[in-house]
């Protein structure tokens, strides 16, 4: 027992240890977005409409890994969905999809509370007391439907914004697509609030973290297409549409 604690405590180090790098590292690119973007004080003077500009260093590897996720969306995940779509229907999905959104609700909470926002942090509780119980593990959402308690997805990207941390440069994860260097960082800390992450069998681990995007993606089919048919540049569209979905839940 105290050789694994032991090593517990060694792990969580090391994990924190990396945080602090690539919290370090956002800080910095972060910085040098902002300067770049505002460069030409002259050109801004006149062009007061346009977007600022990106800085996308890695964009050789993120339109090939942009490629690689479109590939396996079409090849692999599309079909899986489709089929599960054809098997379980919407009802279900939309009760499972609640169900996973209601195991989020430690995240939410904490970030909730860093960012001082103890109203919202305060409904949160009351949402997940309602939803668990009332709602059946969450399968439904009464919170919403009979108390109008809304919830507040915050989470440690949004919190690091807050702060003043930059958002660093864009990011493709491999299948979980969009991203940036701050909320790669923050994905990281809010994993450490994730209940199915402390799940003893690594085997229903790995279950519920293919199961639950699956189940999402069977909610959205034709989406992702539309989307892409109507863009001269897909990786630039969902590069953008990304950081100014982020840019917008930082002024909420």
């Amino acid at each position: 027992m105290v050789k694994k604690g032991r090593e517990k405590i060694v792990a969580g180090c090391k994990a924190w240890f990396v945080f602090a790098i690539w919290l370090t590292i956002g800080s910095l690119t972060g910085l040098r977005a902002q300067e770049l973007a505002s460069f030409d004080d002259f050109d801004e003077e006149f062009n007061r409409d346009k977007p600022a500009a990106v800085w996308d260093p890695l964009i050789g590897y993120n339109r090939v890994m942009f490629q690689v996720n479109d590939k396996l969306y079409f090849w692999l995940f599309k079909p899986v969905a489709t089929g599960y779509g054809k098997v379980v229907p919407e009802p279900g999905r939309l009760a499972v999809k609640r169900c996973f959104a209601n195991l989020g609700f430690p995240a939410r909470l904490v970030n909730n509370l860093f960012q001082l926002k103890l109203k919202e942090a305060g409904t949160e509780c009351a949402r997940f007391g309602v939803n668990t119980t009332v709602g059946l593990l969450g399968l439904f959402d009464p919170a919403h439907e009979c108390f109008g308690l809304n919830p507040s997805d915050e989470d440690f990207g949004q919190t690091l914004g807050k702060i003043g941390v930059g958002d660093g440069i864009p990011l493709v994860l491999p299948i979980l697509g969009m991203s940036n260097l701050r909320d790669l960082v923050g994905r990281a800390a809010d994993s450490f609030l994730d209940p199915v992450n402390y799940l003893e069998h690594a085997d229903a681990m790995a279950a519920l973290r293919a199961y639950e995007p699956v189940n999402n993606l069977s909610l959205y089919l034709g989406e992702y297409e539309d989307a892409k048919q109507a863009a001269l540049d897909p990786y630039i569209l969902f590069r953008d549409a990304y950081r100014q979905n982020r840019e917008k839940k930082l002024s909420e």
